[in-house]
């Protein structure tokens, strides 16, 4: 088993919309004779891609689940999680990326990196996931990978170093040159399944040892051994591996390889690297929190004989119950075992277990340290650690990046709102970015999401899964409420009705606070407030932020400190200092001069230069505030904050004005003050609103 761990691979392929993520899965899956044929993304031949199994990804082109498979290559276990590209299903990204040891980042080579590669790298330095780059599409127009590896350095800070030049390139692509072996590498067959291995040509060899030398150069600064074998010009392709390997592990080097997954060229070199250059389990420490002793960080081990120590990364609702996909750090799972969720304490046997090829499923007995599989008929949240019964082990949990946009949703009849409840229940369970809650004012059934084509497609799969006919209704951003100044309050609750009454009095002050959203402070001195009712203060505080006094948005960044008050011997109880607390926000709320502040986001277009004023007009109208533009062959890539609100339908508007050449990525940055306009707008709506419900 100790053997078999070092032959082990978790690897997780993440890049920017379009950069040919699952294409490069379609082509690995296809040499390690996973699948015997392969098929088109766009699903052009009406099958689709393997790991696109949904029927909107085959419609759309595009992933909206990450989908997991596993294949073997020269006796490596290798398990692949293909993650979507597009931001609003980001949090697919950060949980493959939590349970993975290694990354593949996929570039183009010519549109480089991208806004989405930014993102998707963040999270990869989050989760500390070592990888090594491609730079895929070497056969378009306007290919350029050492331009690539420029921006890799400049736009990322990553040490890239290219351990491959291409053979010709665009439609002259053939091969690579392979510098750590000095080989020239070609792709011949139908699919590029037969890899023939020459000599370098003359014309590349000069470059092609030039390249090499600066190889050495960044992989020499890990290796004492190599530094001497590169003064004695001994330099072996081991000594360059081990080098090179260890560099990528400790994620102080990221290797770049080259090729073109659509025309079959370059993806055997890759799996190779895979295998000799991406970290196995036990190279990677995982840590777990120890809940019997103050949550202290833990080392796991990846020996299969020690307690076992699994993670719930995802789950999905699938037509034989839940399937709950299982990251193993530490131990064993087996057929039979009974296991314990730490979060509930309950215990669970597994009947069940399962390894996946996207969505088709094989039966196994047992799954040993850094494996990921699939267990059936288990009720547990996203997010929760299995170990064994009498350890209290758990894993620290992912990154959720809160909702930014929210739709109101109607079903048509009473059968479309049974069945919708059961879609939303199902929704957010799988889907932490997912939330739905009822509008109390309105009685509306809210959902919000991180993005217009997130909610578009819960709706899709709400009328196909679950046959609930839904009517959506416009979208509302995620605004919130929040003060300006500093504001006293002293506020008295006093209500006599016979027998015991209500009596407290908070006094105090609130004031604005960053990067908290609430904060209280208790500065009550000599008993003023008994010490049990304190507690109770602080929950009448908090209630109040769910729904500003203002116009209902959640209100954040405030700080509440109390510092005097009174009680009475028998009328002061809990339900009176809350009340008196809820009193005492609303009187200081409304001196310190609350505002709204709205999402805004970061936007980022791609148009060809032609278009450039035309896309910038676009965006100026949108209350935009451009960041910067940079032209790029003949594309222009413009960065800029544009509110949420503003946002709606920008796809159609910007595809028009560009004859659908542009295309822009849209993720979430920071919160900021409305213009005074558009806040009295808000009041009115609000006001009319209230109305309505009236």
């Amino acid at each position: 088993m100790k053997k078999d761990i070092q032959k082990i691979r978790n690897i997780g392929i993440g890049a920017h919309i379009d950069a040919g993520k699952t294409t490069l899965t379609e082509r690995i899956l296809y040499y390690t004779r996973r699948i015997r044929a392969i098929h088109d993304v766009k699903g052009k031949d009406g099958v689709g891609a393997t790991m696109d199994f949904m029927e909107l990804e085959k419609e759309r082109g595009i992933t909206i689940t990450s989908a997991a498979t596993f294949c073997e290559w020269q006796n490596h276990k290798i398990s692949i999680i293909d993650t979507p590209g597009h931001v609003d299903f980001t949090i697919e990204v950060e949980r493959s990326l939590r349970v993975l040891d290694g990354g593949i980042l996929v570039l183009c080579s010519v549109g480089g990196v991208q806004s989405q590669s930014i993102t998707v790298d963040k999270q990869m330095a989050r989760y500390k996931v070592p990888c090594i780059a491609f730079v895929n599409k070497c056969d378009r127009s306007g290919a350029n990978p050492f331009r690539v590896v420029k921006q890799l350095k400049e736009k990322l800070g990553h040490n890239a170093v290219a351990i491959q030049i291409p053979i010709g390139l665009e439609a002259d692509f053939n091969g690579v040159v392979d510098l750590v072996g000095m080989k020239a590498i070609y792709f011949d067959g139908d699919n590029g399944e037969c890899v023939r291995i020459e000599d370098i040509p003359e014309d590349l060899l000069s470059e092609a040892m030039e390249r090499r030398e600066e190889l050495i150069d960044a992989a020499s600064m890990f290796s004492d051994e190599l530094t001497e074998a590169a003064i004695e010009d001994k330099v072996t392709e081991d000594l360059l591996i081990q080098a090179l390997r260890k560099a990528t592990i400790a994620r102080e080097i990221t290797p770049v390889l080259m090729g073109s997954a659509y025309k079959n060229r370059g993806v055997q070199p890759l799996l190779d690297a895979v295998t000799k250059l991406l970290p196995c389990p036990s190279d990677v420490q995982s840590q777990a929190l120890d809940k019997d002793n103050d949550e202290t960080p833990v080392t796991l081990s990846s020996d299969p004989e020690k307690p076992l120590v699994a993670l719930a990364f995802k789950l999905e609702d699938g037509p034989y119950g839940q399937l709950t996909y299982v990251r193993v750090y530490q131990g064993t799972i087996a057929k039979g075992d009974t296991i314990v969720n730490v979060r509930t304490g309950k215990k669970v046997k597994i009947g069940r277990l399962v390894r996946m090829h996207a969505d088709q499923m094989e039966d196994i007995e047992g799954m040993p340290p850094g494996y990921i599989g699939a267990l059936f008929g288990i009720e547990c949240a996203s997010g929760d650690t299995f170990v064994s019964n009498g350890i209290n082990l758990t894993m620290t949990s992912m990154h959720v990046p809160d909702p930014v946009i929210s739709l109101a949703v109607v079903p048509k009849d009473n059968k479309a709102q049974v069945n919708m409840s059961k879609a939303l229940a199902r929704f957010t369970k799988e889907d932490p970015t997912f939330k739905t809650y009822v509008n109390n004012q309105t009685g509306d059934t809210i959902i919000s999401g991180m993005g217009e084509l997130h909610l578009e497609v819960y709706l899709e799969r709400m009328r196909r899964e679950y046959n609930a006919e839904v009517t959506a209704d416009t979208p509302r951003v995620a605004y919130r409420e929040t003060i300006t100044r500093m504001a006293e309050f002293n506020y008295t609750q006093k209500k006599q009705t016979g027998g015991a009454g209500q009596f407290g009095r908070v006094a105090g002050y609130m004031e604005p606070v960053t990067g908290e959203d609430f904060v209280f402070e208790n500065k009550i001195v000599r008993g003023a407030i008994p010490s049990q009712f304190i507690p109770a203060c602080e929950k009448g505080f908090r209630k109040c932020l769910a729904q500003g006094p203002r116009m209902g948005f959640p209100v954040t960044g405030i700080k509440v400190v109390i510092n005097d008050g009174s009680s009475h011997s028998v009328d002061s109880s809990e339900m009176a200092f809350q009340a008196a607390a809820r009193g005492a926000f609303l009187e200081g709320y409304a001196k310190a001069k609350p505002v709204i502040h709205e999402p805004i986001m970061k936007v980022v277009a791609e148009t060809p230069t032609e278009f450039q004023g035309a896309v910038m007009a676009s965006l100026n109208q949108r209350r935009a505030m451009i960041v910067g533009t940079q032209d790029e062959g003949y594309m222009c890539v413009i960065e800029a904050q544009i509110p949420l609100a503003e946002m709606f339908g920008y796809s159609t508007v910007l595809r028009s004005a560009t004859q659908g050449k542009a295309q822009f990525t849209m993720e979430f940055a920071t919160y900021r003050q409305v213009p005074k306009g558009i806040a009295d707008e808000l009041d009115k709506k609000a006001a009319e609103e209230k109305k309505n419900v009236a």
